[in-house]
């Protein structure tokens, strides 16, 4: 019989460990880690995302929706490891 303490253990702790892995594309996550690096931006959610083959190289582009409202693009084009990054003004239509 499993001891109640060490079951509850296990409970407790598979949460956490789904919380540590993304289902988003390894790129996503690395968009995240750079902007959350170079903007102090914890991405919400993502819109607009993108990858597709240009002249054979991947491009990845999306926005990202940050926690405090901000919004900001990443694009990047392999053989690039970092993305390029612009902030998103207000737009009107």
């Amino acid at each position: 019989m499993i001891n109640r303490i060490a079951l509850l253990g296990i409970l407790c702790a598979l949460p956490f460990a789904a919380l540590a892995q993304s289902t988003d594309p390894a790129w996503l996550d690395n968009l995240g880690a750079q902007l959350a690096d170079e903007q102090e931006c914890n991405v919400e959610y993502y819109v607009n995302v993108r990858e597709s083959g240009v002249a054979g190289r991947r491009t990845y582009e999306a926005r990202a929706q940050c926690t405090d409202g901000r919004q900001f693009d990443g694009a990047r084009t392999e053989p690039d490891t970092t993305f390029a990054i612009s902030a998103c003004g207000a737009q009107v239509c």
